[in-house]
């Protein structure tokens, strides 16, 4: 029995969710999402509430309820606030800057690491030591935290290098050294 699945979505005002078969559009104060669910899911709106079914207790069909509840759930959500994800650049000389819509990192190479802001996300520089990563596809926003990550992982010795604000970074001790 998924506690998930079975739950009923609440659609704010200002929000507006079309259903096709099994295409789901959801358009709010923030931007438009659209999305395909799997065929097996009965989703059904009345009067400003989702609910998602599904067929039988199947495993593929209990694991796919509970994921298609969260999905339309992060859409609406994130047509109405943003997702954001923080993260932290750690190292000496190490810094992040914005020029127009490109982010140029600073990590220790022999040249900038440049990057593009994909479409529906924006960067934020705050500081030269944090980076914001905004857009309303949950989804497209991690991927791309990801990808800036990427770009210089941090490293267990020193610490140095690109990590998530809430990440926390398990140090190892160095060579301890002849006696």
């Amino acid at each position: 029995m998924s506690r998930i699945g079975n739950k009923p979505i609440n659609v704010p005002a200002g929000v507006e969710v079309k259903l096709d078969g099994n295409h789901i559009s959801v358009k709010g104060p923030k931007g438009t999402l659209e999305r395909d669910l799997h065929r097996n899911m009965e989703v059904t709106i009345d009067a400003n509430v989702i609910t998602v079914k599904r067929p039988n207790d199947l495993k593929e069909n209990r694991s796919l309820h509970g994921l298609t509840r969260t999905l339309i759930n992060n859409m609406i959500e994130g047509v109405t606030n943003e997702f954001t994800r923080k993260l932290e650049v750690n190292g000496v000389g190490y810094r992040a800057q914005k020029q127009g819509k490109k982010l140029v990192l600073t990590l220790g190479y022999s040249h900038p690491v440049e990057m593009e802001e994909p479409e529906g996300i924006t960067f934020e520089v705050p500081n030269p030591n944090e980076i914001i990563v905004k857009g309303i596809d949950k989804e497209k926003v991690g991927q791309t935290a990801a990808v800036i990550r990427t770009k210089r992982p941090p490293e267990v010795y020193r610490g140095k290098g690109i990590k998530y604000a809430e990440e926390t970074i398990r140090r190892k001790e160095g060579k301890a050294g002849k006696k």
